[in-house]
């Protein structure tokens, strides 16, 4: 759909993009991770065309743009509007003819659940009603991509677990989506690709059934502190981790493991507990912005 290749972009000093490259695939759900800084609503802009790349390329993969709809983070709304009347508005500038502007913003309300409230004026919506007039105002005009950038900021529980269901109503209605957002499990819920940014680059990318199925680790819990044969087993193994009662392993060593726990019991240690956990979504970005 879209490829991004070796893309720059600085803000005076700061770099705010440093030879970013990646591809939005069609059909994608692409989680969107970094801490704040990272270029992440630089990216979205540069997509979106609202920005150019100092260096580098943003070009549509087949030679044809898709049609675009984004959702900043900050919203800035004219409160004394309806909801109906900001989205027949958003339709006029987008330039929907009169007479299809009506049947918009009615398929707009009904994707985001906001039929009932049509006639609200904006001062009067929730922060959650807010984000879905913000999603709303994205998805006119039938967009094949959403750019989403923080699309639960300040929801409460509630309100991000609707997001979340929104946006796979979408997904399933055959939209790529582009989401940038702090909520870990909102990316993990909702999205099927997961790039990490930090300083302005690329620190990772994977899609989420490997990232959280890969690189497993197994905990093996003994009965009492290791520390007699701590030093002989990462002196052999110093990948391995000791600390306490507990021994961690990183990856699939079915042979290692077996190794350990022979060890252990000639060692005249109990094991009491053996489990095998896959890494989690906060342990990848936590390494990937360490």
């Amino acid at each position: 759909m879209i490829e991004i290749r070796n893309v720059s972009k600085q803000y005076f000093s700061l770099r705010a993009l440093d030879n970013v490259t990646l591809n939005i695939q069609k059909g994608e759900v692409i989680g969107l991770l970094g801490p704040n800084g990272a270029g992440k609503t630089t990216l979205f802009k540069l997509i979106a065309g609202l920005l150019h790349p100092d260096s580098g390329q943003v070009r549509p993969a087949n030679g044809r743009w898709p049609s675009i709809g984004y959702k900043p983070d900050r919203l800035l709304f004219p409160n004394r509007l309806r909801i109906s009347d900001y989205l027949a508005m958003m339709a006029s500038l987008s330039g929907a003819r009169a007479e299809d502007q009506e049947k918009a913003v009615f398929n707009a309300l009904v994707q985001v659940d906001l039929v009932s409230h049509a006639d609200k004026r904006i001062a009067d919506c929730s922060k959650g009603m807010r984000q879905r007039v913000g999603l709303a105002q994205a998805i006119m005009g039938n967009p094949a991509l959403l750019l989403l950038d923080e699309p639960s900021n300040g929801l409460d529980p509630n309100g991000q677990a609707e997001m979340q269901g929104l946006i796979k109503k979408l997904h399933a209605a055959g939209k790529t989506i582009l989401i940038s957002s702090h909520q870990l499990d909102e990316i993990t819920a909702v999205c099927t690709q997961l790039i990490i940014l930090n300083n302005g680059k690329v620190h990772y990318q994977n899609s989420m059934v490997e990232a959280l199925t890969i690189s497993p680790h197994t905990l093996i819990q003994a009965d009492r502190d290791l520390s007699e044969i701590a030093e002989t087993i990462q002196a052999q193994h110093p990948e391995i981790q000791v600390q306490g009662s507990k021994i961690q392993l990183r990856g699939e060593a079915m042979q290692l493991r077996r190794e350990i726990l022979a060890l252990l019991l000639q060692s005249q240690y109990d094991v009491l507990h053996v489990e095998q956990k896959h890494v989690t979504l906060a342990e990848i970005y936590a390494k990937a912005v360490r």
